[in-house]
């Protein structure tokens, strides 16, 4: 049997692959953060406030079968403190902008 030869990567290799992994985790953070602060701002404007610890669990585009619009379906968990509950649902802004919530608090 024979052994295989085995080489080291270059350190410029190394350090640019280490690059290239933190700008991604850096890119990933930050969009992760501008989402929050969209999701944030369109439950101030449909009557959600005080909000606490907002996460967007999932962000969906959608297409009505009928009229073939596309829109934008977000999943959030967010805690309201003005009811001091936890709320987790549906945030939809349609063709124009228009805004629908499903949101459950408990």
């Amino acid at each position: 049997m024979s052994e295989t030869e085995v080489r080291k990567l270059p350190k410029k290799t190394v350090i640019i692959i280490s690059i290239i992994v933190a700008l991604a985790i850096a890119i990933f953070f930050v969009l992760k953060d501008l989402k929050e602060k969209k999701m944030t701002e369109i439950l101030a404007t449909l009557g959600h406030k005080n909000i606490n610890s907002m996460e967007v669990i999932n962000k969906l585009r959608v297409e009505d079968t009928k009229t073939r619009y596309k829109s934008t379906v977000y999943k959030v968990r967010f805690f309201d403190g003005n009811l001091n509950k936890t709320c987790i649902g549906f945030i939809h802004i349609g063709r124009h902008k228009e805004l629908t919530k499903d949101l459950d608090c408990k």
